[in-house]
């Protein structure tokens, strides 16, 4: 097992201390499934309630410093002025999300739909997204779009892919020379027979078209059961196009659960590509993103739980004995391979990472200081009256 008071120990903190994981406002809302929606205690009512609860994230991690906003769960008369309430809280408002998923307009899809009218509709509000990007100094916009069809002979599948073509063209010739856009996909729902971009293929091929500021981003949760996740991440960083992470888990589907509940092993090994493909490096820009629904477990701490489970897999692949890796790898010693790679699985980071936490002038346990804050009982107390904040809200 690898020794963590060793040497790598020292790098592996120093990398530590500069990761950055981005939480999105809607994870602090109310949510649940297609059946119901769950109201809590405290939820926020305002975009500014969310970037406070986001900001407590980060108080507590001290790794969390933005919060991605979605449009238009997040809207706001003066965009300009919510930057700078996130400033003011300590955090920065990060990527912008776009929805042209929740009107009915697009019951037969956004940007491919048949109606001209309708497509046309759907790219104004992400052009509107990019004005907003603009007043917020975001750099990411994040496209996710639930166009497809449901039946054969529905609508024309090569038709609809052109008519994506000449959106995705339009948006990115209007971003900013520091701004990009990340390409979601996803296999199904709520398109059942033919999603428009169902996997990481489909949105490299329109990326790779486009240019430099179109990248892929990967949902943990959207992919066909028994997927190599991490094969994918590191196909897409050596081709340079891993724009980022909707970091979450899934058991049977997009389910949206806490990044590494169901698969903690998985996590590490996306993390592992991360680390050896050189995507860990900020320079890079691979934004590492939590897209979660918190139904059923206290908003924040969920949040912060998140956080907590990437760095250990952060941690442990940053741990990895590389040296002896390679030279297994290239003597074709397969279980040596394997050894050395379970070892850093295996290593037990919460000590090194709790010692990081007190260099960095933080509580070693976030969860446990952030109990003791009292924080939860305040905004319980204080948020009371108004439109709790949760999906379409």
């Amino acid at each position: 097992m690898t020794d963590i008071s060793t040497a790598p120990s020292t790098t592996a903190k120093d990398a530590l201390r500069r990761q950055h994981i981005e939480t999105p406002s809607w994870a602090y809302g109310n949510s649940g499934t297609r059946f119901k929606v769950f109201a809590q205690r405290g939820v926020p009512r305002t975009p500014q309630e969310k970037i406070d609860d986001a900001a407590q994230v980060h108080r507590y991690t001290g790794v969390a410093p933005t919060v991605a906003l979605h449009i238009p769960w997040d809207t706001v008369d003066d965009y300009t002025a919510l930057a700078a309430y996130a400033k003011e809280r300590g955090v920065q408002v990060g990527a912008i999300n776009t929805n042209v998923f929740q009107d009915d307009d697009y019951m037969l899809g956004s940007v491919t739909n048949p109606d001209p009218a309708i497509r046309r509709k759907a790219l104004g509000h992400l052009l509107e997204c990019v004005d907003i990007m603009d007043a917020t100094g975001s750099r990411d916009l994040k496209l996710w779009f639930s166009d497809g069809t449901n039946y054969p002979g529905q609508d024309d599948i090569r038709a609809r892919q052109g008519r994506m073509e000449e959106a995705l063209s339009a948006v990115y010739e209007r971003l900013g020379d520091d701004q990009r856009f990340l390409l979601e996909y996803k296999l199904f729902e709520p398109a059942f027979y033919a999603t428009d971009l169902p996997d990481w293929g489909t949105s490299y091929a329109h990326c790779l078209k486009l240019g430099p500021k179109a990248q892929v981003v990967v949902d943990t949760g959207h992919h066909a059961p028994g997927t190599n996740i991490e094969f994918i991440v590191a196909f897409l960083l050596r081709e340079g196009k891993l724009g980022g992470f909707d970091f979450n888990s899934r058991f049977y589907a997009d389910d949206d659960l806490m990044v590494g509940a169901a698969d903690p092993f998985q996590l590490f090994r996306i993390m592992h590509e991360v680390v050896q493909g050189g995507g860990y490096a900020p320079e890079t820009g691979v934004a590492f993103m939590l897209d979660q629904c918190h139904n059923i477990e206290p908003k924040i701490q969920g949040q912060i739980r998140s956080v907590m489970n990437v760095q250990e897999a952060t941690a442990k692949a940053l741990l990895m004995d590389v040296e002896a890796l390679r030279a297994a790898q290239a003597s074709g010693d397969v279980l040596g391979a394997n050894a050395v790679y379970m070892d850093a699985y295996n290593t037990d980071v919460r000590p090194l990472l709790a010692e990081l936490r007190e260099e960095m002038g933080l509580h070693k346990d976030p969860i446990a200081a952030y109990v003791a804050s009292g924080y939860f009982e305040k905004i319980a107390e204080e948020r009371t009256g108004g439109q709790a904040a949760g999906w379409g809200a």
